[in-house]
């Protein structure tokens, strides 16, 4: 059997730029995926807890086609703020939807819940959105607790005492021409596995520091209410050519990657939440394209537990 071929992350897929924000005192910041000449845009809300704009937008049936980033956010409502800096910073370069009277750049947003561990009063804002446009470039992503994963932790089914610390990662697969990456900000209820093994890497932890499976514990009856500190939100991009339609059924293909590595997902307190942008190139089939970019988030919730460092007095993956 032909084995995938793994490139770095998700900026190897051309037209695509990543900048980091954060302020890691408070543990929280902002991940901002660029694609400046445009891409055509879908989403996929599959968790019941999201905080998004624009995401009506990104469907089907609605008039714009293209955007020009997605920003991921940590501070939960709060943080949608930011978009406003990263609106600021593409108009200040002439990117944007040509209306007539303005050009309007258009940037979809996800929050995620990381208001319970650093400092809750302070939350991403237009500035730090603009900051991490300002960082975007093409080259290596960096992962862990960087950007919207600076607050982010895992397995909080014992309480947030017991959970992990987490953070944003990102891989890449190549379908032949066509690259198709993933960056995944990784902050859920559940706990994290690789697809691979099956081995536990992060989860809520035990009185002697072992990780256990969230899933046995709801079923024992052992964990407590769902904390709604959660929400795994993320984008991938493909570099070819999608219909919106075609955006729109990988970003939903692509929650299959979460499904693999996430135990339990799109729970009742996770807003679990994927964009996906095609920033145009050769034809590619929806379903190559779906599956790859499924793959692409398995590999990036992997790299955001194995990057992540202990912070905010949570522990760090034992990986």
């Amino acid at each position: 059997m032909t084995k995938p071929v793994w490139l770095s992350g998700i900026t190897d897929v051309p037209g695509i730029l990543v900048g980091h924000a954060h302020d890691l005192g408070a543990l929280t910041g902002v991940t901002a995926v660029l694609a400046p000449a445009g891409a055509v845009v879908g989403v996929a809300v599959e968790g019941s807890a999201p905080g998004t704009r624009e995401t009506d937008l990104c469907r089907p049936g609605n008039l714009v086609q293209h955007a020009h980033a997605v920003l991921l956010c940590g501070g939960s409502a709060f943080g949608l703020a930011a978009a406003h800096g990263a609106m600021r910073w593409l108009e200040e370069r002439g990117i944007g939807l040509p209306t007539g009277h303005a050009t309007v750049p258009i940037v979809p947003a996800v929050v995620l819940y990381d208001l319970g561990v650093g400092s809750g009063q302070v939350r991403p804002d237009e500035a730090m959105g603009y900051a991490a446009c300002q960082a975007a470039t093409a080259g290596p992503v960096a992962q862990g607790c960087v950007g919207a994963g600076a607050g982010c932790s895992v397995g909080k089914a014992l309480g947030m005492g017991q959970a992990t610390k987490s953070g944003i990662g990102t891989a890449c697969v190549k379908v032949g021409e066509v690259a198709i990456g993933a960056i995944v900000a990784v902050n859920a209820f559940g706990d994290v596995r690789d697809p691979e093994s099956g081995l536990l890497l992060a989860g809520p932890r035990g009185a002697d520091g072992a990780i256990l499976d969230t899933t046995a514990l709801l079923l024992q009856g052992a964990a407590g209410q769902p904390f709604a500190e959660n929400t795994t939100i993320g984008v991938v991009a493909v570099g070819g050519r999608l219909t919106k339609e075609g955006a729109n059924k990988v970003a939903r293909m692509a929650h299959d990657g979460l499904a693999r590595t996430i135990f339990p997902i799109h729970t009742m307190a996770d807003g679990d939440t994927l964009f996906c942008l095609a920033t145009g190139g050769p034809e590619i089939d929806i379903t190559t394209a779906g599956a790859a970019a499924a793959l692409a988030v398995e590999r990036a919730v992997v790299n955001a537990v194995r990057h992540a460092t202990a912070l905010g007095g949570l522990a760090a993956p034992k990986v």
